[in-house]
């Protein structure tokens, strides 16, 4: 007999039927749990935040249309909702013809908790850091970029990602080592240069 301690947090899945049984509490848990990952996964694709913002929208509105039952044991929620976010990224690429350009950088501040009254000099340490990753992000091949993003933003598992872009597992792990290695290379000549 297996005992659940009392203050263990609820599994995804779970979450998911509470809240498709009419449970909307257990819809925030889902949406809190993930939001941030998922949202800078967006970002890291496209590099617009208006169409993140969109993709991100039409994502868990997606999700709150599904009745997919068999679909939710199948895979993990996490996989399930990253595919979902990809294939409304990839739509809406789609709709407008062609890949859209990274124009604006992801302020991260808008969609976390605010530090109040920042250290200036820390603030533009961080800005300039992300300016880095953003511009190192931006030179990886678009598979290396995603796979990179889901790993570090989606805590995704490789062989989540393989499931998740139909890619070999192999695959997979070659595209994380690279795009690791170029970020590292990147990153280090941007600080190098840095002033």
């Amino acid at each position: 007999m297996t005992v659940h301690p009392s203050n263990a947090e609820p599994g995804d899945a779970d979450l998911l039927r509470r809240y498709r049984a009419g449970d909307a509490a257990a819809f925030t848990q889902l949406y809190e749990r993930h939001r941030l990952g998922l949202f800078r996964f967006l970002m890291g694709l496209c590099g617009d935040q208006a169409v993140a913002e969109e993709v991100f929208q039409e994502t868990w509105m997606s999700l709150i249309r599904s009745e997919s039952v068999q679909r939710e044991a199948a895979v993990l929620f996490k996989t399930w909702l990253y595919q979902i976010a990809r294939n409304r990224l990839i739509d809406h690429w789609r709709k407008q013809g062609k890949r859209l350009q990274r124009e604006e950088v992801f302020d991260e501040q808008l969609h976390d908790q605010a530090i109040d009254e920042p250290d200036p000099e820390r603030q533009l340490s961080l800005s300039q850091d992300q300016a880095r990753i953003q511009a190192a992000l931006a030179d990886l091949p678009a598979e290396q970029r995603e796979v990179f993003l889901l790993r570090a933003h989606g805590d995704l598992e490789l062989h989540e990602i393989a499931e998740l872009t139909r890619t070999p597992a192999e695959t997979v792990k070659s595209r994380l080592r690279y795009a690791l290695q170029k970020m590292r290379r990147l990153l280090s000549a941007a600080e190098e240069v840095a002033p």
